[in-house]
């Protein structure tokens, strides 16, 4: 399969230095496919309660009064309704409604698969904000209290862009053997959204898919806890790469 994905890629990469970092990539993905630690993940019982607890705790002290204040500068800053809404693959490849805070323009016309960039168009203002810290994910911990998410673990995709990677990545559905997550271990090594140019882009989301299978793999509550630590960090520092 490796030999395919190489002579498929070869007339895309021409330059011989993008080719090598695809085949090390590859080589490590297929070091991680073997995937023995989903089943723990899924069926953990301490797993669940810390998802639920935190989320809950969130919700209740924080979120209610938050989402008020981010809610009207959503609403004063831009048209629109304050949630974005738009079903993601979760676990065994199942779509979910997934819930983000709005942060681009309602009026703007959105190809099926077009990477946002720094100095997108399509962004408001307050959600250049939201997105830097990483703000506008917070409503998804009313989809981790439902049960189609879970804190920590592989950021679910949208439809057009799992299409997209699966072109080009072997074995991207191993990352649906657990639930999708808020943050992760591919987000804290700063591989978090896509970029404009095509072949750096598929370097970086392969590495990003690389580093979820690890997770899957290495999974413990101890690293879920070290991940937010790493998380909660990055947010204080607007550190997180995202734009």
């Amino acid at each position: 399969m490796n030999k395919n994905i190489y002579k498929n890629t070869q007339s895309i990469y021409a330059d011989k230095r993008y080719l090598a970092k695809l085949k090390l990539v590859v080589n490590n993905l297929k070091k991680n496919r073997t995937v023995i630690n989903s089943y723990k993940a899924n069926s953990s019982k301490t797993k669940r309660f810390f998802d639920f607890v935190i989320s809950l705790i969130f919700l209740v002290l924080f979120f209610s009064w938050l989402y008020l204040i981010i809610a009207v500068l959503i609403k004063l800053n831009s048209k629109g309704p304050v949630l974005f809404k738009q079903n993601r693959i979760g676990l065994n490849g199942v779509l979910f409604l997934c819930y983000k805070f709005r942060t681009m323009h309602t009026d703007k016309i959105i190809p099926r698969y077009t990477p946002t960039t720094p100095d997108d168009p399509r962004i408001t203002s307050v959600g250049k904000f939201l997105r830097k810290s990483n703000l506008d994910e917070l409503p998804q911990l009313i989809n981790v209290l439902l049960g189609n998410m879970t804190i920590v673990g592989p950021r679910p995709h949208a439809v057009a862009f799992h299409e997209r990677y699966s072109k080009f990545i072997p074995n991207i559905d191993k990352r649906l053997m657990v639930k999708p997550g808020i943050t992760g271990l591919a987000q804290i090594r700063g591989f978090r959204g896509d970029v404009l140019d095509e072949q750096e882009n598929k370097i970086k989301t392969l590495k990003r898919i690389t580093y979820d299978i690890i997770y899957i793999r290495k999974w413990s509550i101890a690293l879920d806890i070290y991940i937010l630590i790493v998380t909660a960090k990055q947010m204080l520092f607007r550190r997180t790469n995202g734009h």
